[in-house]
Order: structure tokens, then C-alpha cells, then sequence
């Protein structure tokens, strides 16, 4: 079975940030991810994994101001100075919580632009080599325009090719089941192509985005696909449970 890690944007929403760590762990997880942790201090944070034993598996760069509708800015021209700040920011972070790997957003912009092309892959590539000092992997997620129109990595096989020409060793890719299946489908083969890149994995279900196991796609089968093929990293729940999240977790009994 893989190793589960509890998505804490998402999941456990019936506490407060910093007590989601308690309950998750209450729960049975060993492992969280999240989006963002840079409302509260990182010693904040390291003393919540390190009081309930849990295992950072992941959580994103800073990603420009959400608030108002930025979803990273790896892509975006004039932007670099921000970028680079918000890669040091983010390695703060990843000393205090001990993660392995960190997600950078691309923002919003059009892929086939020759700039934001050239930017994203500069960005890219800093990144990775400032990451690389302390050990870390830096990971890239194709996502679906459905959940965020005009995102400029919206393509698995642009990411893929990407990944093999900036040969970066500690470049990988963060695998979604759920934006896979609504880019491209081909789940099961692509995930034995794309193995040798996958730095990260996350699931939910198609297409509400609620607990695996309730949507189109046979996400048992798909998970012991993982097995069979040797993956031995995180699978992050990034999933809005339908009820209470306790309530929602019934379906991993059937794993």
C-alpha cells in the first residue's frame, strides 16, 4: 500500500490550521502535506510535526499573492527578483519541517509564449539548483485548466520533455491522478512511462475532486498499480471530502 499523506489545505478543515496536525495524526496518517505554510512560523510548524510524529511530505513555494487570483509566478516576466525571494523563503521552511521536496507554481500564463517559456525555465532551473544545496528535490505539476484556467503548466507531455531537457537531477514530476485524468486520461500506462520521473503523487477523484474511490476512475486498481510498479514515495490526498473528514476516510479500508 503506499504511504499515505494527508492533505491539510483540504482535509481536516474542521479545525483550525495548526490542529489539523493533531487530528490527522489522531486519524492514523504518519504523513501531511499542504499548500502553504507561511501564515505562521516555521518553528510553528516543525513543533506541530514533531509533537504528533509526523512526516512533511510537501508543500508549495510561495505563489505570488492568491489572494488575488496568482497562482505562481515561475512564468511570469519581470518577475525574477520576487521568484528568486520566494525560493529562499521557501527553504526556511523546508529546514524547519525537514520536507525532501518542494512544489513551484508556474503561474498564469500562455505556454506557448516565448518569454514566459524562457522564464519559467530560468526559474525553473534556479530553483532546482538552490534546492539542490540543501539536498532538496524540486517538483512540477501539470494542472487542469478546469480547476485553474490558464495555467501555463497545463500539459504533462510539455512537462515530461521539459524535465529531460533541463537534465536537472533533482527535477521531478508531481503527478496528479486527478488533473491527469481530466488532461489527458491513459492513467495506468503513462504512470509506467513517466515512473522514472515522478518525484511526487497526488489523488482524488474524478471529476467532483472528493475521496478516491467515489468518482470514474478505479482508483483501488490504480493505487496497487503504484505497488506494481515500485514506487516507494508519498501519495498526497489532495481531495475536498464530501462531509466531515472523518467520516470520508471509510475508503481507505478499501485499499
Amino acid at each position: 500500500m503506499p504511504r499515505f499523506a494527508a492533505n491539510l489545505t483540504m482535509m481536516f478543515n474542521e479545525w483550525d490550521f495548526l490542529d489539523r496536525f493533531n487530528a490527522a495524526a489522531d486519524a492514523g496518517f504518519d504523513a501531511v502535506e499542504f499548500l502553504f505554510p507561511y501564515e505562521h512560523a516555521p518553528d510553528a510548524i516543525a513543533e506541530r510535526l514533531q509533537r504528533h510524529r509526523l512526516t512533511q511530505a510537501l508543500f508549495n513555494c510561495p505563489p505570488g499573492d492568491w489572494a488575488k487570483g496568482e497562482r505562481g509566478i515561475a512564468s511570469l516576466k519581470g518577475r525574477e527578483d520576487e521568484f528568486k525571494a520566494s525560493i529562499d523563503k521557501a527553504l526556511i521552511y523546508a529546514e524547519a519541517t525537514g520536507v525532501k521536496r518542494l512544489h513551484v507554481m508556474s503561474g498564469l500564463s500562455n505556454r506557448h509564449d516565448s518569454d514566459a517559456q524562457k522564464t519559467y525555465r530560468a526559474s525553473i532551473t534556479y530553483a532546482c539548483e538552490r534546492a539542490a544545496l540543501k539536498g532538496l528535490n524540486i517538483v512540477i505539476e501539470p494542472i487542469n485548466g478546469r480547476d485553474m484556467l490558464g495555467y501555463f503548466l497545463n500539459n504533462f507531455d510539455f512537462a515530461a520533455g521539459l524535465i529531460t531537457e533541463l537534465a536537472l537531477p533533482n527535477l521531478k514530476l508531481q503527478y496528479d491522478i486527478y488533473h491527469r485524468q481530466i488532461l489527458h486520461g491513459d492513467v495506468m500506462k503513462s504512470l509506467e512511462q513517466l515512473m522514472p520521473m515522478i518525484g511526487h503523487i497526488q489523488i482524488a477523484a474524478v471529476p467532483l475532486r472528493h475521496e478516491p474511490t467515489t468518482g470514474e476512475l478505479d482508483d483501488v486498481k490504480v493505487l496497487h498499480h503504484l505497488d506494481h510498479l515500485n514506487y516507494s514515495g508519498f501519495v498526497g490526498l489532495e481531495y475536498r471530502p464530501r462531509g466531515k473528514t472523518i467520516d470520508g476516510l471509510t475508503w481507505l479500508s478499501k485499499i
